[in-house]
């Protein structure tokens, strides 16, 4: 069994590659990926992502506001923690910084992000992170939040080893997406050689970037297993012995969440 740990079902182009959401699910589970996480952007879009997952149960959901999408409506604590406090939302998120596409709004992601910390804290859920040319200011606001409270975890990890191995010590764990398997991402592949299985997390971030050999191709929550695989490969160890670990890591870390059968 495999978790894709990132994805937004919302967000995918239905009626071409893929009739609905149940469609998406099923292909999913073919290949042995039976549960996933539903990723909120922003809070105005949230109640339909809810809406559109709540008739499965294997699809679990955060509620947040991703740091490059910033404005004052999406930015009320207020509303955020109300939204955030529903039951099936199982993480805050995704929350962070970049400073890579955005630097221009980085106050504001800077508030953003801490407003999300405190919510974290209050609501007892993890933590979802982007983060992006940001290194310092992430952990410095995670530590000062006390994020280590709740934990949560570093996804689409493509930053140094350092910040992995020091966000790991704050209690999160890191998330390997399909862009491990590009061919500009050696620096990547040995992040992940280095780090424990027991800290790391699988997924797709669909519908964006389709592992090789789907480059190109609308992602989507089947290829975990992908990623899974060449995880596996990159560390020599079997690619069940990848999905036990990685589900259970799962689920250690998002305690809300409940695996059913899919």
């Amino acid at each position: 069994m495999l978790v894709d740990s990132h994805c937004h079902l919302d967000k995918l182009e239905y009626g071409k590659k893929h009739r609905d959401m149940a469609e998406v699910i099923r292909k999913a589970a073919n290949r042995g990926v039976d549960h996933m996480m539903c990723i909120s952007v922003g809070l105005s879009s949230f109640p339909a992502m809810l809406e559109a997952i709540t008739p499965f149960p294997q699809v679990f959901a955060s509620c947040g506001v991703h740091p490059l999408h910033q404005d004052d409506e999406q930015n009320d604590p207020a509303l955020l923690q109300q939204l955030a406090a529903h039951p099936r939302v199982v993480a805050i998120g995704e929350t962070g910084l970049d400073y890579f596409y955005a630097p221009e709004t980085a106050e504001l992601q800077r508030r953003s992000f801490e407003q999300h910390v405190a919510t974290a804290v209050a609501l007892n859920k993890p933590l979802v992170i982007h983060t992006r040319n940001a290194q310092e200011d992430t952990l410095n606001i995670l530590r000062r939040g006390g994020a280590d409270k709740v934990g949560g975890v570093l996804h689409c990890f493509t930053e140094s080893l350092e910040m992995a191995e020091a966000a790991i010590e704050l209690g999160f764990y890191i998330s390997i997406s399909g862009i491990v398997t590009f061919r500009s991402a050696e620096a990547l592949r040995d992040v992940v050689k280095a780090l424990p299985l027991e800290r790391l997390l699988v997924e797709t971030d669909s519908p964006w970037l389709a592992p090789v050999p789907f480059r190109g191709e609308e992602n989507e929550p089947a290829y975990t297993r992908t990623v899974a695989e060449f995880i596996a490969e990159l560390k020599g160890v079997s690619v069940e012995r990848v999905a036990e670990q990685t589900t259970a890591n799962f689920f250690e870390l998002f305690k809300l969440a409940r695996p059913v059968n899919s």
